[in-house]
């Protein structure tokens, strides 16, 4: 019997059990895979959650993570504008930020089981968590699994019902033109990929791709040839870099469908909450920030012990937080992928950088303590 479970160790998960573990909490966090793994993702984080991962004491300097200050955007036909970013980021692998939350959370006392969650019931006020090997039990439960899961079925979202068209594309490469402190977003027909170095010095290569396009190719080497070289920043990107993965990551069915942050008494974090289009390059950041949400007012349940104000109370605020930026990503995104809209975007925001910053600004949030 514990306090807390948490299912699903991503950036949401591993930061929420630091935090409340830290608080006195009694927390098990269950994943399926062992750390330090790669997983698909911009490698991308606004500085909007450094004060906070400071607070508990991730020491985000210690992985050499690049500092990133500057946007480079470019449409399919490689025109261009550079503007700074308003907050700056960091760039850094889920492979070194996952295994730095891993380390911190042992540290603060959490129990880690590395087994795979079959069912999740909620029965006489207490939560069961079936895995493949055993039953665990608490109070209180959070979901952070991911983007989507077969749990999403188990649990009846409505969202897991509708199929997706989106396929998301990722590996580092060795590039020695690639500059420090740049993230690049480029679009091509079809999709948008990113680029940005890590702590390591590869370049983390990601792009978001429509499944259209991508069924017209055999594989990842020919659709990246066939579409991406297209645009010219990312045709000189491929042809000047090496390939430092055995072979491309790939997910598949990326849902950016609407979900609830309450699933049968079980709080959502992270993408299991609410996913942002890739392009707006914030992700790990919102599941960074949808963590110290969750953290506190599980904080305040302990004090007041009423399920439903709980509920309510997580809701509203995560909207509050987080569904002005997830609108400005959707309507972002249609632009950039509609090509007459991404020229007619990128003459305006040429001439007026700021307009782009302010842009940036609505998908981004201030610093949180």
């Amino acid at each position: 019997m514990y306090d807390v479970i948490i299912v699903g160790g991503g950036l949401a998960g591993l930061t929420t059990a630091i935090d409340l573990s830290s608080s006195g909490l009694e927390v098990l966090l269950i994943e399926k895979d062992k750390y330090p793994k790669h997983k698909v993702c911009g490698e991308y984080v606004s500085n909007e959650v450094l004060p906070y991962l400071e607070r508990l004491g991730v020491n985000i300097e210690s992985t050499l993570a690049d500092q990133i200050q500057r946007l480079v955007l470019s449409n399919a036909s490689g025109s261009s504008v550079k503007v700074s970013l308003p907050l700056s980021g960091f760039g850094i692998s889920r492979y070194a930020l996952d295994e730095l939350l891993y380390r911190t959370a042992i540290s603060q006392g959490v129990t880690f089981k590395f087994e795979t969650v079959a069912e999740i019931d909620f029965k006489d006020d207490r939560f069961l968590v079936k895995t493949n090997t055993n039953n665990y039990y608490s109070e209180l439960s959070i979901g952070s699994y991911g983007k989507r899961s077969n749990l999403d079925k188990h649990l009846n979202r409505t969202f897991i019902q509708q199929k997706t068209p989106w396929i998301g594309i990722k590996a580092h490469y060795n590039s020695k033109h690639f500059p420090k402190g740049e993230v690049h977003l480029h679009n091509f027909d079809g999709g948008y990929c990113g680029l940005s170095k890590t702590e390591t010095g590869a370049v983390n290569f990601c792009y978001l791709a429509h499944y259209n396009s991508f069924k017209t190719t055999k594989s990842i080497s020919e659709f990246n040839k066939k579409y991406l070289a297209r645009n010219p920043f990312l045709s000189s990107f491929l042809d000047t870099s090496e390939l430092l993965f055995d072979k491309h990551l790939a997910i598949s069915q990326v849902s950016f469908q609407n979900k609830n942050t309450v699933e049968n008494h079980m709080l959502m974090t992270g993408d299991s909450a609410g996913l942002i289009h890739p392009l707006c390059g914030n992700g790990m950041a919102m599941a960074i920030h949808s963590a110290k949400l969750v953290s506190e007012e599980v904080k305040r349940y302990k004090s007041h012990k009423n399920r439903n104000q709980l509920e309510e109370n997580y809701t509203q605020i995560w909207k509050k937080t987080f569904r002005k930026r997830l609108i400005f990503g959707s309507v972002f995104q249609k632009i950039l992928l509609r090509q007459k809209l991404s020229n007619i975007g990128m003459s305006v925001v040429s001439r007026s950088p700021f307009l782009l910053q302010k842009m940036i600004q609505q998908t981004h949030g201030k610093p949180i303590s």
